[in-house]
């Protein structure tokens, strides 16, 4: 073959390959293709926090034999959504230790209700699982798929399927806390305050099993959406919340008010611990939020990341902190469990 006819082979070759890859982005980009928003990632992140933040850096996922992990295992099949037959999936790490059972985290992460995703939490998860936590990185439907509060439903199941399968993942199903980021923060938060209230655990999973969280942990997630700091923030039609909660506060009181873990602390709620940046309006509604516990006289921590930003969880040099407050934490409340072998 000449040099001239090989060359028109290949640019046939490579037009040919570019026509499948096209017509494979239209197949996947259908009616029935879930929605995505890829914009909060820790990279877009950074560089939206590098001008006032020069000395941060991403915290990297690591590899360590001391950690068992397991990616993309199916918690809950949904059937006859808007977009077919949908699975959610959660990342699982475990401590690669001889003890039969540890108590548990679910990890949400965060992303306004819109965006991010459960990798997210993989360098946490993995330094938890290493300090001795079965930690579960959960996936669950963004407002561009399914608004409020499909998301708590989510994560109710997946705590019922955590439980259903505590000894083929070692976790110890009295002592499961739940703890998130930013968005996360806020569903762990709510989803922790409304144990055992039918208002909030919807019909997904099964059913037999408890999605009762027994600890909290909220980093910079907001406690009450009607609190004024978190009001006086100017909002349009596409501000996270109102997308997520279907309209603004004057015209969805009582949603707003639902979706607020505040409003549902009892003398039956879990211990919490908050871990907050230098950005109060992130975490809007966590004083009175104290002040509610305490008068239920539950046990709780309240930890500020001096000079921090919002997202602070993703990087140097707040993460090494921020992990070692949630582990003393758990170490404290569920010290029962810890202590076994």
């Amino acid at each position: 073959m000449t040099e001239r006819k090989y060359l028109s082979c290949l640019v046939i070759f490579i037009i040919g390959c570019i026509g499948i890859l096209n017509a494979n982005a239209q197949v996947n980009n259908t009616s029935t293709s879930i929605p995505l928003d890829t914009t909060y990632t820790v990279w877009s992140t950074k560089k939206k926090l590098i001008r006032d933040y020069p000395y941060i850096k991403p915290v990297e996922p690591s590899s360590s034999n001391a950690i068992i992990q397991k990616e993309n295992v199916v918690y809950l099949t949904l059937k006859d959504t808007p977009f077919g037959e949908r699975d959610l999936h959660v990342d699982i790490f475990i401590p690669n230790k001889k003890k039969k059972y540890y108590p548990a985290l679910v990890l949400v992460h965060g992303g306004g209700w819109r965006a991010g995703n459960k990798t997210l939490n993989t360098p946490m998860a993995q330094k938890l699982a290493e300090n001795g936590f079965v930690v579960v990185s959960v996936e669950y439907r963004l407002s561009l798929e399914a608004k409020y509060p499909a998301a708590v439903h989510d994560i109710k199941a997946a705590i019922r399927w955590m439980r259903e399968h505590a000894s083929e993942y070692q976790i110890d199903t009295k002592h499961i806390a739940i703890g998130g980021s930013s968005a996360g923060g806020q569903l762990a938060s709510l989803i922790g305050s409304t144990n055992r209230n039918s208002k909030f655990e919807g019909v997904l999973g099964n059913l037999n099993f408890s999605s009762e969280a027994q600890a909290v942990v909220d980093m910079d997630g907001l406690l009450d959406f009607t609190d004024e700091a978190n009001l006086a923030v100017k909002r349009d039609e596409k501000s996270a919340d109102v997308f997520w909660l279907e309209g603004f506060y004057a015209d969805n009181v009582e949603k707003w008010k639902q979706a607020s873990a505040l409003y549902w602390v009892n003398k039956e709620s879990p211990p919490f611990l908050f871990i907050n940046s230098s950005q109060t309006r992130f975490h809007a509604g966590c004083q009175p939020m104290v002040d509610k516990l305490n008068e239920f006289e539950i046990y709780n921590e309240v930890h500020k990341l001096e000079g921090s930003p919002h997202s602070f969880w993703l990087f140097h040099p707040w993460f090494d902190p921020t992990v070692g407050y949630i582990t003393d934490f758990l170490g404290k409340v569920f010290a029962d469990s810890v202590s076994k072998k």
